[in-house]
C-alpha cells in the first residue's frame, strides 16, 4: 500500500532593504531540495520581503498561520527558525499553533524543531535582536556625537556623498538645499505672520511644490508637536541644533506597531551645527512667541485643533435678550442663532446686522471712544489706588522682618566680639548657630516680600492707544500683515452685545472692551504680548492673582471693574 507523501508548506523571509529577492531565492530553493530529501510534497510557498522578524504582523506569515489552522498542509520548513521570528514571544505562539494544528516545524539549520529549540533558540534570537538594537543605537550616538545624520534626511537637506581614503563611503553628512531651503523659510515665516498651518500647506500644494518625501503638504507636516519637536516649525535643525534621542520608538506587543515614546531631557544628545542654520534667531523666536500665544490654557485641545475664526468678530456677538450667540444666517448678516434654531420660545430677537456695519461700528470705538482721555484718567486713578492697596497688603511686615534682621545680626557680631575678645568659643557656639539659622530664614523672608514701588502710568497712553489701533485698523486691509493684525484687534474685545431697541429700530450695539488688553497696546507693548494678556484675563476668569506671569496690567481683571463698554 502506497503512502501519499505529506504535503509541505515553505516559508522564507528577508529583513532589510540591504538583502534583495535573491536571498528568497536562495532560502526556498535549499528548503526544496530539504523537502525533496525528506519525500515531502511542497504545495505552497509563503515569503515576507523586508519585513523585520520582531513582530507577527506580516502578510506572509499570518497566511501560513491561518492555512495551519484550516489544514492545507502537515509540514512547515523553513532556511532557519529565526526566518519564522525573532521574537522570543512570538516563536512560541508559532510553534504552539502548529501543534494545535498537528503541523511540524522543519527548518534546514537545525532539523525537526521540539520545546527545546523553541527555548533554546528563541533566546538567542531575542538576545540577537537586543544586543543588534544596542549595537545600532550606540553607533548612531557617536553620529549625533560628530554633528551628523542618525536618522532619517530631514526636508531642506541632502547628502553629501564623500569617501574615505580607503574607499568606504562616508555616511551622515548633510548640505543645505537651496529650494527646499527657502520653502521651509517661506512656512516660518508665514506662520510667524499669523497665517495657519493649514492655509500654509493649501498654498504649497496648490503652487505644486512638493512635500517632505516628495508627498502633499499637510497641517500636521507643519505644526506637528512642539512638545516631541516634530514638524517643520519645531525642529531645531533649522536653527543649527541637532537633538538626537529626543524619542524612543517601541513595538506594542499587543498590536505589532511601533509607537513613540518622550525620553526624559537629560537623554538627549544635543549638538551645534551652525553650518546647518536655515531660520534666523529672530524669525525662529517669533514663530515660538505666537505658539505660546495660540497654546490653549487649562484644556487639552492642542491649539492646531481650535477653530479659527471665520470672521473678525466671530464668537464675540452675543444676543442681548438670550445671551446666546450670534452667526451668520445670510450672505452678509449675522443673527441670533438660538432663535433660528430652537425657535421664538427660546428668544423672540429675530433682527439681523450686516457684516459690514457691525465691523465698522465697533472698529470706529475701539479707535475713537474706548480710551476717551477722562475715562483713562479716572481709570488709571482707581486702578493705581487698588494696585498700590494690594501692594502695601503684600509688604505689610516687611519692616518687622527688617528691625528682626537687623538685631538678629548685631546679637551675632557681638558673639563674634566676645570670642575675639577671649571668650571660649564653646560657650557660645549653640548660640550662635541659633542665629545664624534664623538670620538665614529672615532673609529668605525678606527676599519673598516685594520692595514697595508705586504703580504709576504715563499720561499720553489714551493717544498712544488711538494711535496704535488706527494702525492695526489699516493692517486689516494688508495682506502682509492681516492675520496679526486681526489676533490683536480681537483680543481688545470681550463681548459685543446686540440687543433690540424697544422701538423697533435698529440693533443696539453694547461693545465691551478688554481693560487689560486696551493697556496693554496703550503702553505700547508688542501686539503678540496684546493677546496673550487677553487671552490670560480669560482663562483665569478675572482673578487677580495671574497678573504676576505676564506683569501687572492682567491685575486690572480682578479688582472690581466692569468691564469697559461702550454704546453704539
Amino acid at each position: 500500500m502506497t503512502t501519499a507523501p505529506l504535503r509541505t508548506a515553505l516559508y522564507a523571509r528577508y529583513s532589510t532593504d540591504l538583502q534583495r529577492d535573491a536571498s528568497l531565492d536562495d532560502q526556498i530553493r535549499a528548503c526544496r531540495e530539504f523537502a525533496a530529501r525528506q519525500g515531502l510534497e511542497v504545495t505552497e510557498v509563503y515569503t515576507d520581503r523586508a519585513t523585520s522578524g520582531a513582530s507577527l504582523m506580516r502578510s506572509g506569515i499570518q497566511k501560513l498561520m491561518r492555512d495551519a489552522r484550516s489544514g492545507q498542509f502537515d509540514v512547515v520548513i523553513a532556511h532557519a527558525l529565526d526566518r519564522l521570528s525573532r521574537n522570543q514571544a512570538d516563536i512560541a505562539t508559532i510553534y504552539q499553533q502548529c501543534q494545535f494544528s498537528d503541523v511540524a516545524i522543519e527548518t534546514v539549520s537545525e532539523g525537526s524543531i521540539s520545546e527545546l529549540h523553541i527555548g533554546l533558540k528563541g533566546t538567542m534570537n531575542a538576545m540577537f535582536l537586543r544586543d543588534l538594537a544596542k549595537k545600532t543605537r550606540e553607533g548612531l550616538r557617536g553620529r549625533a556625537l560628530d554633528g551628523k545624520s542618525a536618522g532619517g534626511l530631514t526636508f531642506g537637506y541632502r547628502a553629501v556623498r564623500a569617501f574615505a581614503e580607503n574607499g568606504d563611503r562616508i555616511r551622515g553628512d548633510r548640505e543645505i538645499e537651496p529650494t527646499e531651503a527657502r520653502v521651509v523659510q517661506r512656512i516660518f515665516s508665514d506662520y510667524a505672520k499669523g497665517l495657519s498651518p493649514n492655509k500654509i500647506a493649501v498654498a504649497l500644494n496648490r503652487e505644486g511644490i512638493p512635500g517632505p518625501q516628495g508627498g502633499h503638504w499637510g497641517t500636521s507636516t507643519i505644526h506637528g508637536n512642539r512638545e516631541r519637536g516634530t514638524g517643520v516649525i519645531n525642529n531645531e535643525l533649522y536653527i543649527g541644533r541637532q537633538i538626537w534621542n529626543r524619542l524612543t520608538y517601541r513595538k506594542d506587543p499587543s498590536t505589532g506597531k511601533r509607537v513613540s515614546m518622550l525620553n526624559d531631557e537629560s537623554d538627549w544628545v544635543i549638538t551645534e551645527i551652525p553650518e546647518l542654520r536655515i531660520v534666523e534667531d529672530e524669525l525662529w523666536h517669533a514663530v515660538r512667541q505666537r505658539q505660546g500665544a495660540l497654546k490653549s490654557r487649562d484644556t487639552g485641545v492642542p491649539v492646531w485643533d481650535r477653530r479659527r475664526p471665520k470672521f473678525l468678530f466671530s464668537g464675540l456677538m452675543v444676543c442681548g435678550c438670550c445671551g446666546g450667540g450670534f452667526s451668520k444666517v445670510s450672505q452678509d448678516s449675522f443673527g441670533c442663532s438660538a432663535s433660528r434654531k430652537k425657535g421664538l420660545a427660546i428668544c423672540s430677537n429675530r433682527q439681523v446686522i450686516s457684516k459690514a456695519h457691525l465691523e465698522g461700528a465697533v472698529l470706529t470705538a475701539l479707535e475713537h471712544h474706548l480710551m476717551d482721555p477722562d475715562a483713562v484718567a479716572a481709570f488709571c486713578e482707581a486702578y493705581t489706588a487698588e494696585r498700590n492697596r494690594l501692594r502695601a497688603s503684600a509688604t505689610a511686615g516687611r519692616a518687622g522682618v527688617e528691625k528682626e534682621l537687623a538685631q538678629v545680626s548685631r546679637d551675632h557680631s557681638k558673639l563674634v566680639d566676645a570670642i575675639v575678645a577671649g571668650v571660649p568659643a564653646e560657650q557660645v557656639k549653640d548660640r550662635m548657630i541659633t542665629l545664624d539659622a534664623r538670620r538665614t530664614e529672615l532673609q529668605r523672608q525678606l527676599d519673598r516680600i516685594p520692595a514697595e514701588d508705586p504703580v504709576r502710568y504715563h499720561p499720553s497712553m489714551a493717544r498712544t492707544y488711538r494711535n496704535r489701533v488706527g494702525a492695526l485698523i489699516r493692517g486689516l486691509g494688508d495682506a502682509e500683515g492681516m492675520e496679526a493684525a486681526k489676533e490683536a484687534v480681537r483680543s481688545l474685545v470681550d463681548r459685543i452685545v446686540l440687543t433690540p431697541a424697544p422701538d423697533g429700530g435698529p440693533l443696539t450695539i453694547d461693545l465691551q472692551g478688554a481693560i487689560a488688553a486696551l493697556l496693554c497696546l496703550a503702553t505700547g507693548r508688542p501686539l503678540s504680548e496684546v493677546a496673550r494678556t487677553a487671552k490670560a484675563k480669560k482663562a483665569s476668569g478675572g482673578s487677580h492673582e495671574t497678573f504676576n506671569n505676564i506683569e501687572e496690567l492682567v491685575l486690572v481683571a480682578g479688582v472690581g471693574f466692569e468691564p469697559t463698554t461702550f454704546r453704539l
